[in-house]
């Protein structure tokens, strides 16, 4: 007996070391594609912190979301749910995971013991504060993009002249012109995150693959259009719930969940580039008060009294002022010196987004002009 375990120990210790090891050949792999394209490509050094910039979920709340919903509610709705329910998600896959970062990867491993380490530059974006795997970026990049193709190509569809061949000729080139860009919008986050060495590539193309998955799956969805409030609600508290219980239970056994927030501490070249608004907390407070403030504004009496309204003039009115007021409002910036003021005022702003594009900017948009409706009568 105590040689059969003795054996399965051995057995386990060498399937360890193959993993690490080519754990180590994967990410070696990354890092040395950072150095290629932070070498090779400093031109474009620009471009690729706005493309990170831009694959923010953050863009999504403020700007599609308020565009979208005004224009086609569903697919406003179902932006906001994929964007939550993938970023959610994405925290649980980076707890259970536990991947590594290339920028401080390259300080920490073992892997260049016998060789000098490529020299990796650091950027404002580089320092993110939780776990690598997969890629946030790139997932909710490819659960955005990819629910916005297939809701266009499915509006375009529902319009069509069965048998006619233009329009069939029409909606194949449409198709070929949207997954282009599709794919073209994600290549370049991919490309991005690795060259700010904030992801490995193996990172970005999971995320790519799992934000698909995630938006595919609430195509096929039809439930989140009818929601009731106490739907809302309980789903909010449950995905919160769990995450925090999830948090607990490993930390219970001894597995601390924010080991990478030292690792970014640690290793980030400039400590004002750590931010508290990416910590795995932050992130998650953030989705829910989105999902909850999306639930109070489908359910307010203005929007019930509004959402009759579908006059080009008041949709043309209801995304400027959204978007003018939303702009204005990302500009509030929660004070970061105690953690729990800022994650209960992060929970705040976010519900207040959708809150006030739903209801609040559409009743006082038709207000005004009915006003003025009647004062020129």
């Amino acid at each position: 007996m105590r040689l059969g375990s003795g054996s399965l120990w051995y057995k386990n210790n060498q399937l360890a070391k193959m993993l690490t090891a080519i754990m180590d050949a994967i990410q070696g792999f990354g890092v040395s594609s950072t150095h290629y394209l932070q070498t090779n490509y400093q031109d474009a050094q620009g471009l690729f912190l706005w493309v990170s910039w831009a694959a923010d979920l953050r863009n999504t709340f403020f700007i599609f979301f308020p565009l979208w919903f005004h224009l086609r509610a569903s697919v406003g709705i179902k932006l906001i749910w994929v964007a939550v329910i993938g970023d959610w998600l994405n925290l649980v896959f980076k707890w259970i995971l536990f991947g590594e970062r290339p920028y401080w990867w390259v300080h920490d491993a073992a892997y260049y013991a016998n060789t000098v380490a490529p020299h990796i530059e650091q950027y404002p974006m580089t320092c993110e504060t939780g776990p690598g795997s997969p890629s946030g970026h790139a997932m909710g990049a490819a659960g955005v993009y990819y629910t916005l193709v297939t809701s266009i190509l499915a509006i375009t569809t529902s319009k069509k002249k069965y048998g006619s061949k233009k329009s069939t000729n029409k909606e194949w080139y449409l198709k070929a012109i949207l997954w282009t860009l599709f794919w073209a919008v994600q290549v370049c986050v991919c490309l991005s995150r690795v060259f700010i060495a904030a992801h490995f590539p193996h990172q970005v193309i999971a995320g790519v693959i799992s934000g698909m998955i995630v938006a595919e799956a609430f195509n096929k969805t039809q439930w989140i259009y009818s929601a009731s409030m106490k739907k809302y609600f309980y789903t909010t508290l449950f995905l919160t719930s769990f995450a925090v219980g999830f948090y607990v239970l490993l930390k219970a056994l001894g597995v601390d969940l924010l080991w990478t927030l030292e690792k970014a501490q640690k290793w980030c070249v400039r400590a004002e580039w750590v931010h508290l608004d990416t910590t795995p907390f932050a992130s998650l407070l953030r989705n829910m008060g989105t999902l909850f403030g999306l639930g109070l504004g489908l359910h307010s009496p203005l929007y019930t009294e509004t959402k009759k309204s579908s006059s080009t003039l008041v949709k043309t009115g209801c995304i400027i002022s959204s978007l003018v007021l939303l702009h204005l409002f990302d500009s509030f910036k929660p004070p970061t010196h105690t953690a729990a003021l800022f994650y209960l005022l992060s929970f705040c702003k976010s519900a207040t987004v959708p809150l006030v594009t739903v209801s609040i900017i559409p009743y006082c948009v038709n207000g005004a002009l009915s006003l003025q409706n009647k004062k020129g009568v």
